[in-house]
């Protein structure tokens, strides 16, 4: 809003063009030029009226958020194929899955599941063996009141166990609206899309694992954790067939 001094000094720059004789406003019915607070409480009523219409337009400017025809059911988890990180790693079988149940409320629907890849066998020996437990996570958020966009990207860098630095944040172009692949480190990372008010992820670990038979030998030096940044195309595929199985 324009201050006092600020409408005086703009009247006081135009009164030269203004200026009238004392008979020149007689003559004229003793018109006068309208107060510059006229001026003011009529462009404040103005922008009043914009206002009001522009708050029963865009209620507030919080409109809902747009799912894109995500739906989710309770059978959600079951959509999750992984064909090509099952051909990439090991298939996986009816009985590796687990999910943790679908959420249904008027602002957000949301499942998780978990399935777990046939192990690979790194090393045998006579008290067992050490192989590599490879874990799939799904999580699906529908924000269906808010939109989810502006936390998505200030929360790109954030991972399960903290912040990861920005170089262990990739942009994966065509997928979604928005995706990152996050690297937390060699065998963890995370595939993170945004499409309108839907959120998924798909995160990949692998855990060396011994399997002990009970005849007491000792296990020895596991192997390594293995890089998983080779997977990441198989990722993005699988993630691709996630997001046309859950708009069926």
């Amino acid at each position: 809003m324009i201050s006092e001094p600020e409408v005086e000094e703009e009247w006081d720059a135009a009164a030269p063009q203004d200026v009238v004789s004392d008979r020149g406003r007689r003559a004229a019915g003793h018109l006068r030029s309208p107060s510059p607070w006229a001026w003011a409480v009529g462009g404040a009523a103005a922008a009043s009226v914009f206002w009001a219409a522009s708050v029963l337009a865009f209620g507030l400017g919080q409109q809902e958020a747009d799912i894109r025809g995500y739906r989710l059911a309770k059978d959600s988890c079951r959509a999750v194929r992984l064909v090509s990180l099952g051909a990439a790693i090991a298939p996986r079988s009816s009985g590796d899955l687990t999910d943790s149940g679908l959420l249904k409320h008027a602002a957000l629907d949301e499942v998780r599941c978990f399935i777990h890849l046939r192990d690979e066998v790194a090393e045998d020996g006579p008290g067992g063996g050490w192989s590599i437990d490879y874990t799939v996570g799904i999580s699906v958020a529908l924000h269906k009141k808010t939109d989810p966009g502006t936390e998505f990207e200030a929360l790109r860098r954030v991972s399960d166990l903290g912040v990861v630095p920005e170089a262990n944040v990739k942009s994966v172009p065509y997928v979604g609206e928005k995706a990152y692949l996050i690297t937390r480190d060699p065998s963890n990372t995370e595939l993170r899309v945004l499409e309108g008010g839907a959120v998924l992820s798909l995160k990949l670990s692998a855990v060396p694992s011994y399997l002990d038979d009970g005849s007491g030998e000792e296990a020895g030096d596991g192997p390594d954790s293995p890089d998983l940044s080779v997977y990441q195309p198989a990722m993005v595929n699988d993630m691709r067939d996630l997001m046309s199985a859950l708009k069926q």
